[in-house]
C-alpha cells in the first residue's frame, strides 16, 4: 500500500492506511489483523477470480500445436510446426491438433472444432476440403497439404488475440477508481465528525475501518473479465475489458451484407427444367458436368446435389472456359452449363425463369443437352438463417439503429433490409464511404461496425467497436477489430453484446452496492454501534460478497438464449438436414404448377402425379414427424405448446392443399383428364402449396433450426 501511495495512487488504500494506523493507536490490534487479513484475502479472492475467469483465454494459449509430422516419401518425421512451410504434406493422427491451415489430401478427416467454435459436434472434411489450425482430429489419421505456415494460420491468429485479451482496463473499472475520489473524503469526513462530537477515537477507526473497501473495488475488473471468459466460451474473442465496456454501451449497429447477414457464397434457390423434363435431374446433370471445377458455382451446384442425395455422373472431355461455364459428356451426351449468350433466343419457359431470376436477384446457370435448352438453376446469396434472429437480439439488448453497409447493388440491398427490418441501408458504398459513414454515426452514439472482408478493415477501424467475422473473414479485418467471431455464426454477435451488457450492469452492481453498504455500516460505526473489530469482520463480509457478486458474470444468462438439450438438438439437426433433401421436392411442386400454365396435357398432368407421390412419400411424412416429435421437444425451451401453434397451423394449411392436390388427380383419372374448371384451381394449390413450404421452411429454420449450436 505505501508502495502505491509513493506513486501518486492515493485512493482507498490511504483509508486503508489510515485504518490500521487508528487501530494501533487505540491498541484494537485484532480488528487491525482483520483488515490486513481482508485486504490480503480480498486481493487473492480477485486474483483468483481473474484466474478462473480467464482459463477459457489460457486454454487456447496451453492448446497451440507445437509439432508437427511432416511426411517425404515413405519418411514420416516430427518437426517444430514453426517449420512447416507451405505445400508440406503433413499426417495428422488420432487425437492430434492440426498443425497449420491446410486441406484434406486422402481420407475423410473427423474433426473436433471446438476449441476455435465452440460446437462439441463433429465435422467430416471430405478431400478437398478446407482443415484450420487448432481443430482436433477425432477419427483416424489423414494426410493434409500445408497451406498456411504456423504465423498465418487460424489457431496462431486467435492465440495473439487471447493474448491481448483483457490487457487494458475497461471504463467501469476507471469509474471505480473516480468513486474512490469522493468516497475518500466521504471517510475521513465521517472519521472525524463522528471523534469532534464524540470525543472518541475509537468511533473515529471504526469508521476507517468499515470504510476500507478495496476488495470492492476489484470486484469492477472480476466482472469484466469474468465476461471476457464467457464471451470466449461462445467464440467470441474481446481484445481488451474497454472493448468488452463500449460494447455494453453500444446503441447502433453497423453491418455488411455479405458473408455478414447473408451466407457469402452462392447457393441453389430453385431449379427449372424444359417442358417434359424433371428439375431433379437438371441439377443431376449440372452437377456432374461441374463436379471437378472450382468455380464458386461449380461447387454451390456440387454441393447442393449431395445434400438432396442426388448419384453424380462422372464427366467426360470437360473443357471449362473462365466466364462462360464448362461443356463436355454427361452419361455419353453432350452438355453444358454456364452461361448463354445474349444473342441466343430464349423459349417462353426459360423467358419465365430468367424474369424470375431478375426479380429474385438471382444468378442463372443454364444447362443444355444435345444442343437444346434443358433448364436453368438459380443460385443467391441468401440470408444466415439466424440473420432475423440476431437482429431482434440486438434490439432487446438495448441497440437503437441496426444499419446495413454494402457495395452491392441497391436493389439487392434494399430486399435484404426488408426482410430484415433495418433501419437504413446504405448500398454501392466504397470503403472510404463506409468509413464516412462510420465516422458520422460514431458522432451520435457508440457503435458497432460488423464485417468479414478485406475492404471492411478500415470501417472496423474507425467504429467504436470493430467486429470481424473471424472463420471465413480477413487477416485484414480480423486485425482490425476489436471483437472476433471465431465460428461461422452472426448470432454470436449477439451473444457478445449481451454479455457486454450484462457484465457491465454486474460490474457497476458491484460498485455501488457494495459502496452503499458501506456508508451504511460507517454511519452506524459513526453512533458508536460497532466496535473496530466487529467492524472489520463485517467489512470482510461485504468485500466477499461483493466480488462473488461480481463472479456471476461468469455464469451464462439463461434468459439470453433458450437451453435445448442434447436430445432436442440432434432432432434439430435431423429435421434441417432433410429441409436441404426436400428442397428438390419444393422444385417438383413449382415446375408441375408452372407446366400446367402452358395447357392440361398429358405431360402436365405427370408432372403433377410425380409432385403428388413425392409430397406422399417424402414431405407429408417430414410435416408429420415434425410436428409429433420435434414440436413437443422444443415447448419446454420456448415457454410451452403455445409457442409453436402458428407454426402447428402451418402443418394443417400444408396438408389441406396436398390433399385437394390429390382430390384433383383423382377427379381427373375418374374422367380422363382435367376439366376446364379444375385447371385454375389445382394451379393455385400448386403454387399455393410451394409458397406456403418455401415460408414455413424459412421460418423453421429461422426460429427453430437455428436454436441449435450448428446445423
Amino acid at each position: 500500500m505505501l508502495k502505491a501511495l509513493r506513486q501518486g495512487r492515493a485512493g482507498v488504500d490511504l483509508i486503508a492506511v489510515l485504518a490500521l494506523v487508528g487501530t494501533l493507536a487505540v491498541r484494537e490490534y485484532l480488528a487491525g489483523a482483520l483488515i490486513a487479513l481482508m485486504l490480503a484475502t480480498g486481493r487473492w479472492l480477485d486474483r483468483a477470480a481473474a484466474r478462473r475467469a480467464a482459463r477459457d483465454l489460457r486454454s487456447l494459449l496451453e492448446r497451440a500445436p507445437r509439432s508437427a509430422r511432416r511426411r517425404t516419401g515413405s519418411d514420416v518425421r516430427s518437426i517444430p510446426v514453426a517449420e512447416v512451410a507451405v505445400g508440406d504434406l503433413l499426417v495428422v493422427g488420432p487425437g492430434d491438433a492440426v498443425p497449420v491451415d491446410g486441406r484434406v489430401v486422402n481420407g475423410t478427416a473427423v474433426l473436433d472444432e471446438a476449441v476455435l467454435t465452440g460446437e462439441s459436434r463433429q465435422v467430416e472434411r471430405p478431400p478437398g476440403d478446407p482443415v484450420r489450425s487448432g481443430v482436433v482430429n477425432a477419427g483416424g489419421a489423414f494426410d493434409m497439404r500445408a497451406t498456411a505456415t504456423e504465423q498465418d494460420s487460424t489457431y496462431a491468429g486467435i492465440v495473439r488475440l487471447a493474448r491481448e485479451a483483457g490487457a487494458e482496463s475497461a471504463p467501469v473499472v476507471r469509474l471505480a477508481d473516480r468513486y474512490a475520489a469522493w468516497f475518500l473524503p466521504l471517510s475521513v469526513g465521517v472519521a472525524g465528525a463522528a471523534w469532534l462530537v464524540s470525543g472518541s477515537m475509537v468511533r473515529a477507526v471504526a469508521v476507517l475501518v468499515v470504510a476500507t473497501p478495496c476488495p470492492l473495488l476489484l470486484a469492477a475488473p472480476v466482472a469484466v473479465v469474468s465476461g471476457l471468459s464467457q464471451a470466449a466460451r461462445r467464440g467470441v474473442i474481446v481484445r481488451e475489458g474497454a472493448g468488452l465496456e463500449n460494447l455494453g454501451l453500444a446503441r447502433t449497429v453497423l453491418l455488411d451484407k455479405t458473408g455478414t447477414l447473408t451466407a457469402g457464397r452462392p447457393r441453389v434457390v430453385e431449379v427449372a427444367a424444359a417442358p417434359g423434363g424433371q428439375a431433379v435431374e437438371v441439377l443431376r446433370l449440372a452437377a456432374s458436368l461441374d463436379r471437378f471445377s472450382s468455380h464458386v458455382l461449380a461447387r454451390a451446384l456440387t454441393e447442393q446435389a449431395e445434400h438432396r442425395g442426388l448419384k453424380l455422373s462422372v464427366p467426360e472431355a470437360v473443357t471449362e472456359e473462365p466466364g462462360v461455364g464448362a461443356t463436355g459428356l454427361v452419361d455419353g451426351r453432350p452438355a453444358s452449363v454456364g452461361r448463354l449468350p445474349d444473342t441466343v433466343p430464349l423459349p417462353a419457359w426459360a423467358a419465365t425463369v430468367a424474369d424470375r431470376a431478375a426479380l429474385d436477384g438471382a444468378t442463372l446457370s443454364w444447362l443444355t443437352l444435345d444442343g437444346a435448352l434443358a433448364g436453368a438453376v438459380l443460385l443467391r446469396d441468401p440470408l444466415r438463417h439466424d440473420a432475423a434472429r440476431t437482429l431482434r437480439r440486438l434490439r432487446a439488448a438495448g441497440i437503437e439503429r441496426l444499419v446495413m453497409l454494402t457495395g452491392d447493388r441497391a436493389e439487392s440491398a434494399g430486399e435484404v433490409a426488408a426482410v430484415l427490418g433495418l433501419d437504413d441501408v446504405r448500398a454501392e458504398q466504397t470503403p472510404a464511404d463506409k468509413v464516412a459513414t462510420v465516422r458520422a454515426e460514431c458522432d451520435r452514439a457508440v457503435t458497432v461496425m460488423v464485417g468479414d472482408g478485406v475492404n471492411d478493415a478500415p470501417a472496423l477501424a474507425a467504429a467504436d467497436i470493430g467486429v470481424a467475422m473471424g472463420a471465413r473473414g480477413s487477416g485484414a479485418s480480423c486485425e482490425a477489430a476489436d471483437v472476433v467471431l471465431t465460428t461461422d455464426r452472426v448470432d454470436r454477435l449477439a451473444d457478445a453484446v449481451m454479455i457486454a451488457v450484462r457484465s457491465r450492469r454486474i460490474a457497476v452492481q458491484s460498485a455501488l452496492g457494495g459502496m452503499a453498504m458501506s456508508v451504511t455500516a460507517m454511519a452506524v460505526a459513526a453512533f458508536g454501534l460497532i466496535p473496530p473489530t466487529a467492524g472489520a469482520l463485517l467489512q470482510e463480509g461485504i468485500d466477499v460478497a461483493v466480488i462473488l457478486n461480481a463472479l456471476r458474470a461468469l455464469r451464462p444468462d439463461s434468459a439470453a438464449r433458450p437451453l435445448i438439450d442434447p436430445t432436442t438438438e440432434q432432432l434439430i439437426q435431423r429435421f434441417a438436414a432433410e429441409h436441404d433433401a426436400l428442397r428438390g421436392v419444393l422444385d417438383t411442386v413449382r415446375d408441375a404448377a408452372d407446366q400446367l400454365g402452358r395447357g392440361a396435357s398429358p405431360d402436365a398432368l405427370g408432372a403433377v402425379r410425380v409432385a403428388h407421390r413425392l409430397m406422399s412419400e417424402r414431405l407429408l411424412p417430414h410435416e408429420y414427424a415434425e410436428e409429433h416429435q420435434l414440436y413437443p421437444a422444443l415447448a419446454p425451451a420456448l415457454g410451452g405448446p403455445e409457442a409453436t401453434t402458428a407454426m402447428s397451423r402451418a402443418h394443417t394449411e400444408i396438408d389441406r392443399l396436398a390433399r385437394r392436390i390429390a382430390t384433383h388427380l383423382r377427379l381427373a383419372e375418374e374422367t380422363g383428364s382435367l376439366r376446364p374448371g379444375q385447371l385454375d384451381d389445382l394451379r393455385a394449390s400448386l403454387y399455393g402449396l410451394h409458397t406456403v413450404l418455401c415460408l414455413h421452411f424459412l421460418q423453421e429454420e429461422e426460429s427453430y433450426f437455428s436454436l441449435a449450436s450448428d446445423k
